[in-house]
């Protein structure tokens, strides 16, 4: 959540900061007032206040510190390991060249993330127009890291050198890794898993870059599901560190510790989460989003109000209405329907006034207005 959504601290630490007993006791009051299931305390929250691991001041609560009263963290059975000690040692396979599948903002960001790290990259769209179009983009946006003296012209030029394009997967046959970056429908992604299944060379990861659905479906597309797993980068690639690593059942661990190693190598945070929707960041963040437009359909509060609240008592980069907008509201209102689904809960239905916005063609920054207006480029 800090390095997804730009917040100074998790949810983890927050809630041993504010104290988990202070937590629990203030959800309560919500699901008394509201009934509604998503604001009923986790069991933990009662767990961990009946043994008194309860904050930070107390040495002990979702993490454990130096001394009570202290915010410095102690590994410990319980404690996180840092991401580069969780690599196992060993079993990795070697890559050196990634295909990326795609041409749209993502696949783009993607394989300059990857030619900027020294990776051989083979972008791979529909026509060679669109990946051209995503070449170009490419090329202007290591410009504007030149000009911001973060890049050096050589090693743009290097960069752009490393990257070929195609038309077609078959280009693909000589990946190390695979890394598929299309629209987020499910039909069109396990027809492009089973191409990649028949192309590329045996023992090539095969990973998707898909922001809510269960990677699990793709990889029995294939018939190598041992190969197949969750790269969720996070938009815009250049510029955010955060993967999600997305392990399914079939997952082997070769598989696991090449990704691991692969994110190393191109300077990401890869954090580790088990095959559900939504992953960990977009299962916490859509539904927050979600309950702000429920409170201006309710006419709690103004979209105003609620992003001032949420940028200067939350400590957000941005209010949940500015990043709806810059999202997509149609975007929001499919991964909101992913989570219903998945989890049945009726707190999880998007709220109406999302649905009525899409229906209406109001999208956010991509059409001129969503919950605001705005000017289109």
């Amino acid at each position: 959540m800090r390095l997804g959504c730009g917040l100074p601290m998790g949810p983890l630490a927050l809630l041993d900061l504010i104290g988990v007993d202070t937590a629990r006791t203030v959800l309560e009051a919500m699901y008394a007032a509201s009934r509604d299931r998503l604001h009923a305390p986790a069991p933990i929250l009662g767990q961990l206040s009946e043994a008194g691991l309860t904050r930070c001041k107390a040495g002990r609560g979702f993490y454990t510190y130096q001394e009570p009263g202290s915010d410095v963290l102690v590994a410990d059975a319980q404690t996180p390991r840092p991401p580069e000690a969780a690599v196992e040692p060993g079993g990795s396979r070697p890559v050196d060249a990634v295909g990326v599948a795609g041409s749209g903002t993502m696949a783009s960001g993607i394989a300059e993330v990857f030619a900027a790290s020294g990776f051989r990259v083979v972008l791979a769209a529909r026509s060679l127009a669109k990946a051209e179009r995503a070449v170009a983009r490419i090329s202007g946006s290591l410009a504007r890291w030149v000009s911001k003296g973060r890049l050096s012209e050589e090693a743009r030029e290097a960069a752009m050198a490393r990257i070929t394009v195609a038309d077609s997967l078959e280009a693909f046959a000589d990946v190390d890794l695979a890394v598929e970056a299309v629209a987020e429908d499910l039909a069109v992604k396990r027809r492009l898993f089973q191409t990649l299944d028949e192309v590329c060379k045996p023992g090539a990861v095969l990973a998707t870059t898909t922001s809510s659905l269960p990677v699990i479906s793709r990889a029995r597309a294939t018939s190598r599901p041992g190969d197949v797993i969750g790269m969720h980068f996070f938009n815009p690639a250049p510029a955010t560190r955060l993967v999600e690593v997305v392990r399914t059942v079939l997952t082997s661990d070769a598989t696991h510790a090449s990704v691991r190693a692969v994110c190393a190598a191109i300077r990401k945070h890869p954090v580790d989460c088990g095959d559900r929707a939504s992953f960990i960041v977009n299962a916490l963040l859509f539904p927050y989003l979600n309950n702000a437009v429920k409170m201006v359909q309710e006419h709690y509060a103004t979209p105003d109000d609620i992003d001032a609240a949420m940028k200067w008592g939350g400590g957000y980069p941005m209010g949940p209405f500015e990043l709806l907008d810059v999202v997509g509201l149609d975007v929001s209102l499919a991964i909101e329907k992913v989570l219903h689904r998945e989890f049945r809960d009726p707190g999880l239905a998007p709220a109406p006034l999302l649905e009525h916005l899409v229906a209406a063609g109001c999208l956010g920054q991509k059409t001129g207005r969503g919950f605001r207006e705005h000017a289109r480029g």
